[in-house]
């Protein structure tokens, strides 16, 4: 190599790692400005970038208040204060008590986030938009029936500022009928539109459905699975009616029906599943009852973290008789929750003096969670 030669070499040799210097230089200031990648000074990530992380890290899972479901469990028990006997003469020694046992509150598993029991009441309003006869959701046109409804609402409310009130269409979705039928069971399923007119009657006051069932010569097991789709929305709850199943038979209306705790078990076990699978709050069951019979191995009914248990008594007729029954087949047979039917017109036959009112009601033991009119 002449000397020419070895210079231009050289020079090359020279200005090479300048140059590379810079293209790193370029790659490592610009390009992460050209798709927001901050840094600072220190070479830790910039805010906007620990922000961005952020927004997608999962939210963290809702938990239950147990403490204060515990509280509101004791409140609606309604027991009364202990007495506690006093010293005598000039002793100071404490005389000892004892603390009374009482059935309720019911020692049950803990329902999963977003249960609505015992955090607020359900106030609802129980029929059959073909019927004026089956209960007041079909006896008024439905803007006087919504009026009632809230009116109703309200009126809770104010009597028991400690729950938040809940609306809710109680529909009969199943109803026990006085013929057979094609299929000999002595029930009428409704059809979906009637179905979804409940459904958008409690968007309309931002509450429930509650789906009755009626089985007649039919089972749970039968009826129960033909509701799913609408049992998959979070809004939609399920009742059973042992009144109008007839395992012993005879047609709906003439003697009392029965149902088992096995029967109550499927249902909320079916509704389980479908909480899990679609990631729902857990649902409220309403189980009806005014005597023992109705519901036979009522201890073995088994609540479940996904599924609330509400017996409700429904009977009606003179205070001291519902009143009894209350305390018959509710007090009596713990399972978790309580509720209780009013009848507008059947509460005020002779020999009764009138419908409960709210006071009377919150008086119970164990006072209701769950108020149906019919």
């Amino acid at each position: 190599m002449d000397d020419k030669n070895r210079k231009i070499y050289q020079r090359e040799i020279f200005w090479f790692p300048i140059v590379a210097l810079g293209i790193f230089g370029v790659i490592y200031f610009l390009i992460p400005k050209l798709f927001s990648f901050e840094y600072t000074s220190s070479g830790s990530a910039s805010s906007t970038q620990v922000a961005a992380v952020a927004d997608v890290t999962p939210a963290p899972l809702p938990t239950l208040d147990t403490a204060l479901y515990d509280k509101l469990l004791f409140n609606l028990a309604n027991n009364p204060v202990p007495k506690v006997a006093s010293t005598t003469g000039t002793s100071t020694k404490p005389v000892a008590t004892t603390t009374p046992h009482y059935l309720w509150p019911v020692k049950t598993v803990y329902p999963n986030a977003g249960a609505l029991l015992p955090f607020h009441r359900i106030v609802a309003y129980y029929g059959n938009f073909y019927s004026k006869k089956m209960g007041v959701l079909g006896e008024y046109p439905t803007d006087e029936m919504i009026k009632r409804l809230m009116g109703e609402v309200v009126k809770w409310q104010k009597a028991d500022p400690s729950l938040a009130v809940i609306p809710a269409i109680d529909y009969i979705a199943v109803t026990a009928q006085g013929y057979a039928g094609s299929d000999g069971m002595y029930r009428a399923r409704m059809p979906a539109d009637q179905i979804q007119k409940a459904i958008d009657l409690a968007k309309q006051v931002d509450g429930i459905v509650i789906l009755d069932i009626q089985v007649g010569k039919s089972n749970v097991q039968t009826e129960v699975p033909l509701l799913a789709p609408y049992l998959k929305l979070p809004n939609v709850h399920l009742a059973l009616d042992p009144e109008f199943s007839m395992k012993e038979g005879g047609k709906p209306g003439t003697i009392i029906g029965t149902m088992d705790a096995t029967d109550v078990n499927f249902a909320a076990n079916y509704l389980a599943k479908i909480v899990k699978e679609n990631n729902l709050p857990p649902k409220v069951l309403i189980v009806h009852r005014f005597t023992g019979h109705m519901v036979t191995h009522a201890e073995n009914i088994t609540p479940l973290p996904d599924v609330q248990i509400v017996m409700d008594m429904d009977g009606w007729g003179a205070q001291s008789n519902k009143k009894k029954a209350y305390h018959d087949t509710i007090y009596e047979e713990p399972v978790e929750f309580t509720g209780l039917k009013l009848f507008y017109k059947n509460d005020l036959k002779p020999p009764s003096t009138g419908m409960l009112s709210t006071d009377q009601v919150l008086n119970l033991r164990p006072i209701p969670s769950f108020i149906q009119y019919q």
